[in-house]
């Protein structure tokens, strides 16, 4: 029997996210897939999925499935009441899988084995929030089964990974390149000050509040490529940092880049937490 679970409730925004859709910023879209791609990969290699399967990307818990079959699956990320952590588990048919709001972090991981399956769109099975390409966020009721591409179980019982900080988190930089578009002043503003996540964050990005950053010229540029992690500067003064769902263009200057290995903890930010960026 295909393995099979219910939608009861998807807390805040529940979707579908796998690798992303690699290669495809010449048509305009860019890669999405999951935030955190560190947790994403953990919770399929603890259920035996290749690490590219999808998954449900949970933001600030609230999600509960029913399995109408049984079901292995496995919790990463955001650590949430409720639920075994970072280790494999096991839900009978009719039982239900219920995630409290994370104690750390935003973005939780449920994979199930055999990954969840949904129709891949130009290759992907991500839900991408700014191209509305892949399926729509979940909603109550909707159903959903799990593939049957998998591997052996990998025999662990429990994975030794940190929960994300709760408190400030610090990222490394580099120039970006319309950095010599700010004065040092700004640069230096911008890798000193403590920054505050908004709550108007989101797939797409990170929103800071803080110190607006002093320019050396004024105007915009022609539109540019984007790229993940991008520290972009709109008129305010205050800096953008692209995630997952960022646009592949964009006309305000780009300051700086976080670093590639940082970029995980970008994703579990959530709204009120600290951020600095160190140069």
């Amino acid at each position: 029997m295909t393995p099979r679970f219910v939608v009861v409730r998807t807390g805040p925004l529940t979707t579908v996210q796998d690798a992303g859709r690699v290669g495809q910023a010449a048509l305009g879209i860019g890669r999405s897939g999951a935030c955190d791609q560190a947790s994403y990969r953990l919770a399929n290699r603890l259920v035996g999925n290749s690490e590219d399967a999808a998954v449900l990307e949970v933001t600030f818990g609230g999600l509960a499935l029913e399995a109408r079959s049984d079901l292995v699956f496995a919790v990463t990320g955001a650590p949430c009441p409720g639920v075994p952590l970072n280790a494999p588990a096991s839900l009978r048919a009719g039982q239900t899988l219920q995630l409290g709001v994370p104690r750390t972090g935003l973005r939780t991981y449920v994979a199930i084995r055999g990954g969840v399956d949904v129709e891949p769109v130009l290759g992907s099975r991500s839900t991408d929030l700014l191209s509305g390409l892949g399926p729509e966020p979940l909603k109550a009721g909707t159903v959903l089964t799990a593939g049957k591409e998998h591997g052996p179980m990998p025999g662990v019982d429990l994975a030794p990974v940190a929960d994300p900080p709760g408190g400030e988190v610090r990222v490394r930089v580099l120039p970006g390149p319309r950095q010599n578009w700010f004065t040092e002043a700004g640069w230096n503003s911008l890798t000193s000050q403590p920054y505050t996540v908004s709550s108007d964050s989101n797939r797409i990005g990170v929103r800071l509040e803080g110190v607006p950053l002093e320019r050396a010229r004024d105007g915009e540029l022609p539109s540019e490529g984007m790229e993940l992690g991008a520290l972009q500067m709109p008129p305010s003064g205050l800096p953008v940092l692209f995630l997952a769902d960022h646009p592949v263009t964009g006309g305000y200057p780009v300051i700086a880049y976080v670093a590639g290995a940082d970029l995980d903890a970008c994703g579990q930010l959530r709204p009120g937490q600290s951020l600095r960026f160190v140069g």
